[in-house]
């Protein structure tokens, strides 16, 4: 009898314990199901956190570059810029320059009209001869300014004479012997434009042209030895001209 009922009593108990197993794998199951929830909604999340980090890396590239082209251009720029100041100095200091020498040559027309009236010239034949002969002397003995007073007399006496060409190339010389080299040029210019065909004139263009190097513009300089060289190609001028080029 013992031996019937010890089935009877364990028959319960495995009906207990498949209840609990079923119950624990109803749990494992849940969990299994709610991690792999949370893996896909991690797996989400690490996606958009990846395109998150791409958009903000792509975004530092676009940066990057763009930070690059505007250095590249502000070198560009403050390289122009720098070029362009060197040349503004070097056109206001060509400027000062051209300033000062036209100080100086109005300071000297002042000082000529305001100084004391030359001796009155000695009593010589006032022939237009007489008149070169006595500048000439004066010149040789740099006495500019009373040489030109001999040179111009004879010019406004005697403006139709032979003479007038050399007279007006001694004036000229007058002031290139004193250095006044912006009004040398100007005298010279007299010579060039009205005496064509005087003997005076390869020696005006010439003297012209040292007096536009001595005053610093070498581009006139260039051009009036040019000139000499051009039209009058075997004088003893042209052959110093080219020498000067």
């Amino acid at each position: 009898m013992y031996k019937k009922i010890k089935p009877l009593i364990f028959f319960p108990l495995l009906a207990l314990s498949a209840c609990a197993s079923k119950q624990d794998l109803l749990v494992v199951e849940d969990n299994v199901r709610k991690l792999k929830t949370e893996s896909e909604t991690i797996k989400t999340q690490s996606a958009v956190s990846y395109s998150d980090v791409q958009q903000v890396r792509d975004d530092v590239s676009r940066l990057q570059g763009s930070i690059e082209e505007i250095s590249h251009h502000n070198r560009q720029t403050f390289g122009r810029l720098g070029m362009e100041d060197s040349l503004l100095v070097h056109k206001v200091d060509e400027l000062e320059l051209r300033l000062q020498k036209i100080e100086q040559y109005i300071a000297s027309a002042k000082q000529e009209t305001l100084s004391p009236p030359l001796s009155p010239l000695p009593l010589v034949p006032l022939t237009d001869a007489a008149l070169l002969s006595d500048g000439e002397e004066k010149l040789n003995k740099k006495s500019y300014a009373a040489a030109r007073e001999s040179f111009t007399l004879l010019l406004q006496r005697k403006p139709a004479s032979a003479l007038a060409d050399e007279a007006q190339f001694y004036v000229a010389e007058s002031y290139f012997g004193e250095k006044w080299y912006e009004k040398a040029i100007l005298e010279y210019q007299v010579v060039i434009s009205k005496y064509t065909k005087s003997s005076k004139r390869p020696a005006s263009l010439y003297k012209q042209a040292l007096s536009f190097e001595l005053t610093g513009d070498a581009v006139n300089a260039k051009a009036r030895f040019m000139d000499l060289i051009n039209i009058y190609p075997t004088s003893s001028q042209a052959a110093l001209a080219r020498k000067k080029l």
